[in-house]
């Protein structure tokens, strides 16, 4: 699993390994870059009170770990937690994967 996002200077080491190895043809490898898209998952009417506190970002990663589809998935950010209004009982959490 990784713990850490790459940075400019990890994209020229692989750069200059991948070139320097003899049976690869070297014109044909374009530049390493991070990815350009970004994904995000909408998770709609959670409850706001939950285990009589106020649900919070560290309850809702929690949860994500606990979901198998979610074992490998590495957070981008904190969730972003909105109560969907003054007078529900729910809020809309926003996760960066």
């Amino acid at each position: 699993m990784i713990n850490k996002l790459a940075n400019p200077s990890d994209l020229t080491t692989i750069k200059k390994y991948i070139k320097s190895i003899s049976n690869i043809n070297s014109d044909l490898i374009k530049n390493p870059h991070l990815p350009k898209s970004k994904s995000y998952l909408k998770i709609l009417r959670l409850p706001y009170m939950m285990e009589n506190s106020v649900i919070t970002p560290d309850i809702v990663e929690s949860m994500l770990k606990d979901v198998h589809l979610f074992k490998d998935v590495m957070l981008t950010s904190k969730p972003c937690i909105i109560k969907m209004s003054p007078k529900l009982d729910m809020v809309v959490v926003w996760v960066d994967i």
